[in-house]
């Protein structure tokens, strides 16, 4: 069954945010019922000496995908690494977790998603998985290619990189090309068309470079149509499992209660952030 697209929304202005950084929302924490599990995707051009130290996060997971640049990260486990185009990294904050984001020396272009977690996954072990552009599955079609970061696109499944599942497709289409993104029963999906004009959809709707069309939510499986219909069309597809509980957000962190976030500030100040918790018996 294809897809209809609900809304078409665009990004925000680009701003700037101090010394050799420009950012901009592309998805903003507003409606946050109607983009479950999707809570902000923040996009950011930044080099140094700009970027952000070591911070906190708790109760939601970060998909970083690199658009250009180098990106260098670590975070309180000891892991760490370094991203090129077209390179992903999928975090799980879960209970806590403290990292830091660079740029290279020659700076960085990321778009990052916030992910929710459902109540009983916030206080997951943290983690981290990079998906490099060589490892993504590589699709090709009559006037397509698409590479598979996680999730499934047609008859090809990736490993979930994150606690909650989702899929990432990075989609090219050449004119007059048309793509199937698929969209499992009862998720919600969007893309992000970052170069060209794409129709979505059934009704194919036009999306331009810098907008986001929502897919309608259905209890079936389906597929959201790609086209270029002009031009050369690049887009990032996204889809994961909506999430039907409270959200509370501060800052960073991401609970189910205003109460949970006043905790995750108090652990934070108190050393024990990363602290896994203790289970029940």
């Amino acid at each position: 069954m294809g897809l209809e697209i609900s809304s078409v929304e665009r990004s925000g202005r680009v701003e700037d945010r101090g010394v050799n950084h420009r950012a901009r929302l592309v998805i903003a924490p507003e409606r946050i019922a109607e983009h479950s599990p999707f809570l902000l995707m923040a996009e950011d051009w930044f080099a140094p000496p700009a970027g952000f130290p070591t911070h906190p996060h708790r109760g939601m997971e970060t998909v970083t995908f690199v658009l250009a640049g180098e990106l260098l990260h670590k975070d309180h486990t000891g892991g760490e690494g370094r991203l090129g185009d077209g390179d992903a990294q999928f975090m799980t904050a879960g209970g806590g977790v403290l990292h830091s984001e660079l740029p290279g020396p020659g700076g960085v272009r990321t778009l990052q998603l916030w992910l929710n977690l459902p109540a009983r996954l916030k206080r997951a072990r943290a983690g981290y998985r990079d998906v490099c552009l060589g490892d993504a599955a590589l699709i090709q079609g009559e006037g397509t290619q698409a590479r598979l970061y996680a999730g499934r696109l047609g008859e090809v499944a990736a490993p979930h990189a994150t606690a909650w599942p989702m899929t990432l497709v990075d989609a090219t289409l050449e004119p007059g090309a048309t793509l199937a993104l698929t969209v499992p029963a009862g998720e919600r999906a969007f893309a992000l068309v970052l170069d060209g004009e794409a129709a979505l959809g059934a009704e194919m709707e036009p999306v331009s470079a810098g907008e986001v069309g929502w897919a309608a939510l259905l209890a079936e499986d389906a597929s959201l149509t790609a086209s270029a219909t002009s031009g050369r069309v690049r887009l990032l597809f996204y889809a994961s499992p909506v999430i039907d509980e409270p959200v509370a957000m501060g800052g960073p962190f991401v609970m189910n209660t205003r109460e949970e976030i006043l905790e995750a500030f108090a652990d934070l100040r108190a050393g024990r952030l990363t602290v896994p918790a203790k289970l029940s018996a």
